[in-house]
């Protein structure tokens, strides 16, 4: 009985704990904790939603992690509170072409730190219901004797978070080698268009 409990104890510890552990490391994405542990106060990360794409370990695709939140205070305010707590954290500004790619209302800024780069984007928030099955959304009327829905207010963040291995804006610009795109099709002309005459042989 002894020897049988010992053997079971032993097969716990050596097969169902490292089991467990190495199956919480795989659900848990360390990153979400540095974004829980950024120093921002209560009223700025309202209702949050963590979504991720990709792979942790970049098989065909490396991971993306996104952070959707809202904030009971103007853009302006939530973007300051959410600058300065990246930099006590170690992020640094990342001054870089394309950034955002596309032009984006409200503050958008990018930030790195070490293997990670992050983008930040604050802006007013969508007061008007997503779009059903491809349809656009009805902004309810308020019936007679109701009172009208209040304000937009407040602000929407967004946090991408990617491997900067990933990350395009880390790559070198592509080479334009004259040797690896072969002649000019349109040489350079002269000051005079028409050149110099050929004398006709007499």
């Amino acid at each position: 009985m002894r020897l049988a409990v010992l053997t079971s104890v032993i097969v716990v510890m050596l097969g169902a704990l490292p089991a467990y552990f190495g199956a919480r490391a795989l659900t848990d994405d360390p990153v979400f904790g540095t974004l829980d542990a950024l120093d921002v106060p209560g009223w700025a990360a309202t209702q949050t939603v963590d979504d991720v794409s990709g792979s942790r370990w970049c098989l065909l695709d490396c991971r993306l992690r996104e952070r959707t939140a809202d904030s009971e205070r103007p853009p302006e305010e939530t973007a300051q509170v959410y600058e300065q707590a990246l930099l006590r954290d170690g992020w640094r500004r990342w001054e870089v072409d394309r950034c955002p790619d596309q032009q984006e209302t409200g503050t958008y800024t990018c930030w790195r730190r070490d293997e990670l780069t992050l983008d930040l984007w604050v802006r007013v928030p969508t007061c008007v219901p997503p779009p059903v099955d491809g349809e656009p959304a009805i902004v309810p009327v308020p019936e007679p004797g109701e009172e009208p829905p209040a304000e937009c207010s407040g602000a929407s963040v967004t946090l991408k978070v990617r491997n900067a291995i990933d990350d395009d804006r880390t790559r070198p610009l592509p080479s334009t080698d004259p040797s690896l795109t072969g002649e000019d099709p349109f040489p350079t002309l002269t000051d005079d268009p028409l050149g110099e005459l050929t004398p006709s042989p007499s």
